[in-house]
């Protein structure tokens, strides 16, 4: 058992090792978490799961300790402060709430470049949790382990709640980064999403330092190995307009960019699968029915026990998570080199911006900084239908430092690079939502396709 060096920690967990499963591969994890209730398997085999009030995230309830580390180097107008003494007695509360519990560990990566790797323990009372993470985290021997990687450890307690006037939180849910010592607790909600999303609020303080750039996007590789990356919020269209059997994929939503080029920061794929079709995307309909892959809040018939992706009535944010390589094309080691393509998604809701325009490397600065788009209906509590918004770098929750230190690592990565920077809408044509229509997946594709092969017109 690796060891735990914090006095909660070792108190709740590490004394009580003969109570924790570590490591469990896929067909003890579902069967633990059928055993559980709350979960069932579909006619196919993968394990559906519902996550209750949460279906997306709370990013008002992320917090980060403020700290000698910390306190001049994060955008504090982005991210909540917490104490160093409320942290302490959350994480304390929260691991002794676990004690009676069977404790779930998973012993994981992070980062594909074993130069930027992390290694990362999450420990969680649920074993579908304790799923949902081994697939999207990097498993051991599915890459490099470095010789000295840094120690990361999740403490996942969804049936805790939280105290605001003991733990300084802003309600019963929370999640708290020590980015000091990289320590994270995540409770009050039963949303997976949540412990992916930590890891690479991590990565994404960290990695600069080592002249690494974080990135909210996709990437997949051309058959002369050249790299693209798609940037976008969720919802825009990284996984689907990323997952091409003519062009293997490095990863589909998290990544670094570093001097060599760009390698993957997980093992999975986090795919929203609202009126998923095997016709329109047949890769990620295929990995819905793969066992071991996590369906979150899908819907299934009572009788057959068959997904129904059109079913939106518990939230349109229904996803599939599942280790990239069950895919039929991957980019081995999940590394690529430098980019020479570089790809905005936007779904703009107001049917204004064009289906796709070629931009300068300022512009591409500019569209970066600002990331506008669309809020998709159910990516987070409380949206019910697209919203216009403007998320720094397509992903601002999980940007800790000023948006500024990842644009100008951008700019110098795109004048090093040449890559050719395009801006391609997946919202809507015609008019808004509500009078146009939104663009077709197929046309998106062509035009896309038009960009990434340099036809005559388009390089």
């Amino acid at each position: 058992m690796r060891n735990f060096s914090h006095p909660a920690l070792r108190t709740s967990i590490e004394a009580r090792a003969a109570y924790c499963s570590p490591n469990d591969v896929a067909p003890v994890l579902v069967a633990k978490a059928l055993a559980a209730g709350g979960a069932e398997l579909t006619a196919d085999g993968a394990l559906s799961v519902r996550t209750g009030a949460f279906t997306g995230r709370s990013p008002k309830d992320k917090f980060i300790v403020e700290d000698d580390l910390t306190r001049d180097r994060v955008w504090w107008d982005n991210s909540a402060r917490m104490t160093p003494q409320d942290f302490e007695r959350l994480l304390a509360d929260a691991s002794a709430s676990m004690t009676d519990a069977e404790i779930f560990r998973q012993d994981l990566l992070a980062g594909a470049d074993p130069r930027h790797q992390y290694a990362v323990t999450v420990l969680t009372p649920s074993a579908w949790h304790a799923l949902f993470i081994a697939n999207l985290l990097i498993r051991p021997g599915d890459g490099t382990c470095g010789e000295t990687p840094s120690e990361v450890t999740i403490v996942h307690a969804p049936n805790f709640k939280a105290d605001p006037t003991r733990h300084g939180s802003r309600g019963e849910t929370v999640i708290a980064l020590d980015m000091s010592r990289n320590i994270v607790v995540i409770a009050g909600t039963l949303y997976a999403g949540e412990i992916k999303k930590s890891v690479f609020s991590l990565f994404n303080f960290h990695a600069p330092l080592n002249d690494v750039l974080p990135m909210h996007c996709s990437a997949n590789l051309n058959d002369q190995g050249e790299t693209a990356l798609f940037f976008g919020l969720s919802g825009t269209g990284k996984t689907t307009l990323s997952n091409d059997p003519a062009r293997p994929l490095i990863g589909d939503d998290e990544h670094g960019w570093s001097s060599d080029g760009v390698f993957n920061l997980e093992g999975g794929c986090y795919a929203k699968t609202v009126k998923l079709s095997a016709a329109a995307e047949p890769e990620i309909f295929a990995a819905t029915r793969k066992f071991g892959t996590v369906l979150e809040n899908v819907v299934l018939d009572p009788v057959t026990r068959v997904p129904d992706f059109n079913d939106t009535s518990l939230t349109e944010n229904t996803r599939a998570a599942y280790p990239i390589n069950i895919l039929p094309s991957i980019a081995n080691g999940s590394v690529g080199g430098v980019p020479n393509i570089v790809v905005f998604l936007t779904a703009d809701a107001f049917g204004v911006l064009p289906p796709i325009a070629r931009l300068t490397p300022e512009q591409a600065v500019y569209h970066f900084l600002s990331g506008y788009t669309a809020k998709v209906a159910g990516t987070e509590r409380g949206v019910t239908e697209p919203q216009a918004t403007f998320s720094a770098c397509f992903g601002a929750p999980f940007m800790p430092l000023h948006p500024s230190v990842y644009g100008r690592m951008l700019a110098e990565r795109l004048r090093q690079s040449g890559a050719h920077a395009w801006l391609i809408n997946t919202g809507w044509t015609g008019g808004g939502y509500g009078v146009g229509n939104r663009i077709a997946l197929a046309s998106t594709r062509r035009l896309l396709n038009a960009a990434l092969n340099g036809e005559p017109g388009w390089g």
